[in-house]
């Protein structure tokens, strides 16, 4: 009854088989008939082993179908089942026969169980425990040192996978300790981050104000600019005069004035001269008497100093 449910729908199959060959017909309708009788047998089998009646149900293509896949699953396994419990019953039987004919040989050579020491007892209901527990059938030392072989194999294994497996949680000890840090450290940056939300906030008021001033500014500096550019063109400015065409233009005018300086001293010199040439040679003349009179006036000073002194 547990295998009512399993399994999947197959395609459901035609009661009525629209052919002109009335062979095929037949054929199919035997098949059904024939599936029809299998699953009222194995429903019948089912519900009678647990003492129920069938439930009434429509016998349509798509339960046929179903039911029949699963009385066939459900007998083939029942057949393995039963073939295996066969199986554990012969073995069950030969251990039976194998265990008798050991107790008829201790009993001949004395060794009944009930003659035994009780520690010679003990010892060989631990032995027979430990077989058991090493899934050995016989109590041999060559079975014992296998199984003692395989036991030290999977312990060694068990050992390597337990090192492995103490690798990784080291490992992952190592991340998680990592990921707390780095989260520490993230909670830290975010506490920091709140508490300078407010002084940037403060800043970039600040800043949003200093933009619009900019831009009024900018606003202000182009419509300058727009009338400097008009008026330039108005006066007749041409790219030709710009700031460094006016910069040499002044550094060639000191230039000049370095050269023509001398020679305006000198002609400044001249200008006290009139403009006759008799009247230039009377004069030059005359600046020659007053040298030599104020030579003479100085020789007279040096010679009366000499002669005060003396």
């Amino acid at each position: 009854m547990s295998e009512i449910g399993a399994g999947s729908d197959p395609p459901s199959p035609s009661l009525s088989v629209t052919s002109s060959d009335p062979s095929k017909s037949s054929i199919s309708t035997g098949l059904d008939a024939h599936r029809i009788a299998e699953v009222k047998a194995w429903l019948v089998s089912q519900f009678d082993a647990v003492g129920k009646d069938i439930p009434d149900f429509e016998y349509t293509p798509r339960s046929i179908a179903h039911l029949h896949n699963i009385a066939t699953l459900s007998q083939a396994k029942t057949q393995a089942a039963t073939i295996v419990a066969n199986d554990f019953r012969q073995k069950a039987a030969e251990y039976r026969s194998q265990a008798a004919r050991i107790r008829e040989i201790l009993e001949h050579v004395g060794l009944v169980q009930e003659s035994l020491p009780s520690n010679v007892v003990s010892s060989s209901q631990v032995l027979a425990s430990v077989a058991n527990l090493l899934n050995i059938r016989d109590t041999e030392l060559s079975s014992f040192l296998v199984a003692m072989a395989d036991q030290s194999l999977r312990k060694t294994a068990v050992e390597e996978k337990r090192a492995k497996v103490q690798q990784e949680s080291k490992e992952l000890l190592d991340y998680t300790r990592k990921a707390i840090a780095r989260l520490t450290y993230l909670k830290r940056t975010l506490t920091q981050l709140e508490d300078d939300i407010p002084p940037c906030e403060a800043q970039m008021e600040h800043w949003k104000t200093n933009l619009a001033i900019m831009e009024s500014k900018e606003r202000q500096y182009l419509q300058q600019y727009s009338n400097y550019k008009a008026m330039l063109n108005r006066v007749g400015y041409s790219p030709d005069i710009s700031h460094g065409v006016l910069v040499e233009m002044a550094e060639h005018r000191k230039d000049l004035e370095k050269k023509t300086k001398p020679i305006l001293e000198t002609l400044r010199s001249y200008q006290d001269l009139p403009p006759d040439k008799a009247l230039a040679a009377l004069a030059i003349e005359d600046k020659k008497r007053q040298y030599a009179a104020a030579e003479k006036y100085l020789e007279d000073v040096l010679q009366s100093a000499l002669a005060s002194s003396e």
